[in-house]
């Protein structure tokens, strides 16, 4: 049987929900306690500000970043085949912390903003030595992100979002453009 999450984990947990549910405004100290099943003196304990749970949420986004970009990097099938293949996993820890900060981002958080470009740049930097040149790599990296805004956008409905032999057939044409 699992332990239950720590308080802190909690809270945060907590916080990256209501950024995601009802963005950067409705993630106040009090309604953040309030959905993590705990009192606002608790939350200040583990977190004794608003820029301190942001800077914890942005400490998850930079774990969670580095154990995909490692997958990227360490991928039997591939950088390049993996990293697309799973750009449309919604819904997983990384792209909630990714939703979550990219919320705060839009309100303007230029700290958050430079997190999410640091993940960019991470996922970046392990797929170079694979590709070509920059616009090989700015080919993975958009196909990559209109896979993910497609999955996002469509929740598991059919649409244009390639799955099975199509993606894998997606996957082969990007990666012979970017390597030839």
């Amino acid at each position: 049987m699992s332990r239950p999450p720590h308080a802190r984990e909690k809270v945060l947990d907590a916080f990256e929900q209501l950024l995601i549910a009802e963005g950067e405004r409705a993630a106040t100290l009090e309604s953040v306690a309030r959905e993590a099943g705990v009192s606002k003196g608790g939350l200040l304990y583990h977190f004794g500000s608003r820029e301190a749970l942001e800077e914890g949420m942005y400490a998850r986004l930079r774990a969670l970043a580095a154990r995909d970009v490692e997958a990227v990097r360490s991928a039997p099938e591939g950088p390049i085949a993996y990293f697309l293949s799973t750009s449309g996993d919604v819904g997983l820890p990384l792209d909630r912390a990714i939703t979550a900060v990219g919320r705060l981002a839009h309100g303007g958080n230029s700290t958050a903003s430079a997190e999410l470009a640091a993940v960019r740049d991470s996922w970046a930097d392990a797929l170079r030595p694979h590709v070509r040149d920059d616009a090989a790599l700015d080919l993975v990296m958009l196909v990559s992100d209109g896979i993910y805004v497609n999955s996002a956008l469509m929740n598991d409905l059919p649409g244009p979002v390639p799955r099975g032999e199509a993606l894998t057939a997606l996957i082969r044409l990007v990666e012979t453009a970017a390597r030839d």
